[in-house]
């Protein structure tokens, strides 16, 4: 029976990618910070399951993980944790990279000591690209050969956590893989990412419309930013295979759609029937990025080559899943 340390696991792709390492008869240690083990809403519903296990870790304490792997012995690590927003990235550029860069290569190291050393996984972004691209038939992508420009705190530091585990793979040889996930949402997405700010006012305005009320425009920042967007449960999927392979490299893991705010937006009010959808919206210049990636969509020919993943959910499908998810949430009572 495998045994795998999730590092970040309390966040949206911790409790997805431990339904699945469960379903596969895995041994699952879920490591969270002691802010996060108090807020275990995502992973509740794994707590009476025996083959789970959620216990105290931080990635910025390198005795804590030593004692953690040692004790442990997994077969697999996977690092999820990070300050995973973007823009807090700007207020906090210290604790992005204390977390998120140096997290990382805490782990490696602690790795790196070990007689059994576990496969290691390390979540990557295509916020590491900035505003990069290549053209494939004349349109804009991302794909592992595009060059890395990142535009904030948080692409800066997982770029340097990427490297790292290149480093750690090429010079020490660790089985040590980056996925280069794009933006991949789903019902479990923290409240402060506008997708989820989306549906969830989506919901409460359903449910402000039934009741005969009237509530307050929501506020935006660029509408015109595109993204590259999934669903997590897809891409947990990509990660675990990553570790099954014979010779540990880099992916990334897209849908191969770019949609922009405004397009999720008017895909979101069309599940309650609305089609003028900018009426509800306002911009707020407060929530504009000091420096914004504005385009990103991946090319992921080599996971569907070399992982034989592909994406199942679609861009409309994994909107009308999150706004229907909060809409039964809400059921009237917000």
């Amino acid at each position: 029976m495998k045994k795998a340390v999730i590092y970040g696991v309390t966040g949206q792709d911790g409790s997805y990618l431990s339904e699945l390492l469960l379903s596969k008869d895995y041994i699952v240690y879920g490591i969270a910070r002691r802010t996060s083990v108090s807020n275990t809403l995502r992973v509740n519903h794994l707590l009476t399951q025996k083959q789970f296990h959620l216990t105290q870790g931080d990635v910025t304490d390198s005795g804590s993980i030593y004692r953690l792997l040692n004790e442990v012995q997994p077969d697999e690590v996977y690092n999820l944790a990070a300050q995973s927003h973007v823009g807090t990235s700007f207020d906090q550029p210290k604790l992005t990279w204390d977390v998120t860069a140096q997290g990382c290569m805490n782990i490696l190291e602690v790795i790196r000591s070990m007689g059994n050393r576990p496969r290691f996984y390390q979540a990557s972004s295509s916020e590491m690209f900035g505003d990069q691209y290549n053209l494939y038939n004349k349109e804009k992508y991302q794909d592992e050969q595009t060059k890395f420009n990142p535009q904030s705190p948080y692409g800066i530091a997982k770029l340097a956590a990427h490297h790292s585990v290149r480093l750690y793979r090429d010079s020490y040889g660790l089985f040590a893989c980056g996925g280069i996930l794009f933006n991949h949402e789903s019902e479990r997405r923290g409240e402060r990412f506008v997708t989820r700010k989306i549906s969830r006012y989506v919901a409460d305005l359903y449910w402000a419309t039934q009741g005969g009320r009237s509530i307050p425009n929501l506020q935006l920042g660029n509408l015109a930013a595109k993204r590259d967007w999934g669903h997590a449960e897809d891409y947990v999927k990509a990660m675990w295979l990553m570790l099954q392979q014979e010779e540990p490299m880099d992916f990334v893991i897209a849908t191969g759609s770019s949609h922009s705010i405004e397009d999720y937006l008017k895909e979101a009010f069309q599940c309650i029937n609305i089609n003028e959808c900018l009426d509800y919206v306002e911009i707020d210049n407060n929530l504009l990025r000091p420096s914004e990636v504005p385009y990103l969509r991946g090319l992921a020919r080599k996971a569907k080559r070399r992982l034989d993943w592909k994406p199942e959910i679609s861009f409309e499908g994994l909107v009308n899943r999150m706004v229907q998810h909060d809409i039964q949430s809400f059921n009237g009572n917000k």
